[in-house]
């Protein structure tokens, strides 16, 4: 078995084990600030429809994964319709941290501590590659849109409504 550092989260790990090709990028996360996604698209340099945020959102009292551009808002009524619902709202941080086993601003759609229905917005589909939380705040990871779709069986659909 291959030695792991110590700083790998469940969401490398998980990339490590498929043998996907992946890239990881750090920056200096700035506590305190909101906007998690923006602030890792300014660190990084990378555009806001690039880099994707994940939300847990309950649907009609089912938890599911949604990963949206940070450039856009997640559009609840399409995020109720795509999971066979008819209301769709945020959950609560401290419950997406005990589902996930990640912090806010740093859930990864990734090597979740539960496996949840995941839904990939369809603009994901038209990039090379998208940067999605590594697992740890000031962590991001890049890889193919693909490459997350099959990790993660998520389904694809219009997801968003724009900022």
């Amino acid at each position: 078995m291959a030695h792991r550092p110590p700083s790998a989260t469940p969401a490398l790990r998980i990339c490590e084990a498929a043998g996907i090709s992946y890239e990881v990028h750090t920056y200096a996360h700035q506590p305190g600030m909101s906007g998690y996604g923006t602030q890792a698209a300014q660190a990084l340099g990378v555009s806001t429809d690039q880099l994707f945020k994940t939300l847990i959102v309950d649907v009609d009292g089912e938890a599911v994964c949604v990963v949206v551009p940070v450039s856009h808002q997640a559009a609840m009524k399409a995020i109720a319709s795509a999971h066979a619902g008819k209301h769709a709202e945020l959950v609560a941080a401290s419950r997406a941290e005990r589902l996930t086993g990640y912090v806010l601003g740093a859930v990864s759609p990734l090597g979740q501590r539960t496996t949840l229905p995941t839904y990939l917005d369809q603009s994901a589909m038209n990039l090379p590659t998208i940067y999605v939380s590594a697992g740890k705040r000031g962590r991001q990871v890049q890889l193919d849109p693909m490459d997350l779709h099959r990790l993660t069986h998520a389904v694809i659909a219009p997801l968003t409504s724009p900022s």
